[in-house]
């Protein structure tokens, strides 16, 4: 390492430091206003070595390439900490939108100068991904009363203010590829909290609702009403949706079966002895038998799901089937089903599905892929975010459709990976 990349990669660490000691001492307000002053005012921060350091970064020939890192590292070092404490995570939001007051800088610059202007580098960051997934925890973090004081109506609000619905959503749209050790278990503790939440929420409303049922069959619907308070629909679906979901996903869908013991029967009938093109075809023939449409099923869609199944690897069709194959087979299916890459985001497919079958019952056949192969399940995940991104500043009554989508596999996977049992409502 260079002097200069060294004198650099000191005044980095003497920034961290700088946070690591303050967070210990100072309350949220004073560390708010201290980034505040450093990085959007620019003038009168009361520690001048650290304003050095920052000149310093930001004359770095790398800094175009590294500022947001870094700054992104600032702003967890407080986040990080703040989140163990009840009391101060309502600060976390507040952090993260003093950086809104970033000023929108449109003059050009030259990528070959050296020295770069901090409030330029600071407008960079505002439009990295690495500030999109701080907003998105700041949504799930302070979700309790955003559409209660939003004075939009839910149906003009934006997609991506619905992030905190979706736990599943968390670990693809709330970390970014540079998010630390420390960064991802926090996350992965936010999560398995929401999610714990909203398995808890629906168990007690399909219990309310079911036992409010066999009430009003006994026609005494007006005690009850006094007795049981009021419990929320935990989803965005209405009632006969939310119960025609749950019956599809813990209920019999083909004859005397559930989709996981449908899943189980393939799995014991798939062998090490059989082919890997065997293995396709049985495939298939799982997969068709949820495309309840005959029209639809027999005319497009069993076309283009045999094609793309024979498309697959065909080289290895002779060869025997083994579990990388069915990796590797599953995840094709995902990309074909839902979407391929955020660079090639068609989903015309996808789409098609829902308008034809229904968000329940495409949500059925990708539940069907990932019980006979869970290791997909992060993938199928990843697929789903790289739509929330997608259509994330669209309203929410401009993709119903995607909204339908998520409740249905939040309920597909709380049913069949949580630890929610709701299998009374078969």
């Amino acid at each position: 390492m260079n002097d200069y990349n060294r004198e650099s990669h000191e005044a980095e660490q003497l920034l961290y430091n700088h946070w690591l000691e303050l967070v210990q001492v100072e309350q949220p307000a004073e560390l708010i206003g201290r980034f505040r002053t450093l990085f959007i005012h620019g003038i009168g921060y009361p520690d001048r070595t650290i304003t050095d350091a920052l000149e310093k970064i930001a004359a770095s020939k790398h800094a175009q390439q590294e500022f947001k890192y870094i700054l992104n590292r600032c702003c967890h070092i407080p986040i990080n900490r703040w989140q163990t404490y009840p009391s101060k995570q309502a600060a976390i939001p507040e952090l993260i939108a003093v950086f809104e007051e970033a000023p929108k800088i449109v003059i050009g610059y030259s990528r070959s100068r050296a020295v770069h202007s901090i409030p330029q580098l600071v407008n960079q960051f505002t439009e990295s991904e690495q500030y999109l997934a701080l907003k998105r925890l700041a949504k799930v973090i302070s979700h309790s009363n955003e559409d209660s004081s939003n004075t939009k109506t839910p149906a003009t609000l934006p997609l991506g203010s619905l992030i905190p619905r979706y736990p599943y959503l968390y670990k693809h749209c709330l970390l970014s590829h540079d998010s630390t050790y420390e960064q991802q278990t926090i996350i992965k503790k936010i999560q398995a909290q929401k999610q714990q939440e909203f398995e808890i929420d629906l168990s007690q409303y399909v219990a309310h609702q079911v036992r409010k049922a066999q009430i009003a069959r006994r026609q005494t619907s007006l005690s009850f009403g006094r007795n049981i308070q009021h419990i929320k629909n935990p989803t965005l679906l209405s009632d006969p949706e939310l119960f025609f979901a749950l019956k599809q996903f813990v209920g019999k869908v083909e004859g005397a079966d559930t989709y996981r013991q449908l899943a189980g029967r393939f799995r014991a009938n798939t062998t090490t002895n059989q082919s890997y093109g065997s293995f396709k075809d049985d495939l298939y023939e799982y997969l068709i038998s949820s495309v309840t449409d005959d029209r639809y099923g027999k005319c497009q869609f069993s076309e283009k799901l045999y094609n793309l199944l024979q498309n697959t690897f065909p080289h290895n069709d002779d060869r025997k089937f083994n579990e990388f194959l069915m990796l590797r087979t599953c995840s094709q299916l995902l990309n074909f089903l839902v979407v391929e890459s955020p660079a090639r985001p068609n989903h015309f497919v996808f789409i098609d599905l829902i308008s034809n079958l229904g968000a329940t019952q495409t949500t059925g056949l990708l539940l069907k892929i990932v019980l006979i192969c869970s290791k997909v399940k992060p993938y199928l995940e990843k697929r789903l975010a790289i739509l929330f991104g997608h259509y994330e500043l669209c309203t929410r009554e401009g993709v119903a459709w995607l909204i339908k989508a998520l409740e249905n596999l939040n309920l597909a996977l709380s049913t069949n990976f949580g630890k929610v049992d709701v299998s009374f409502v078969r």
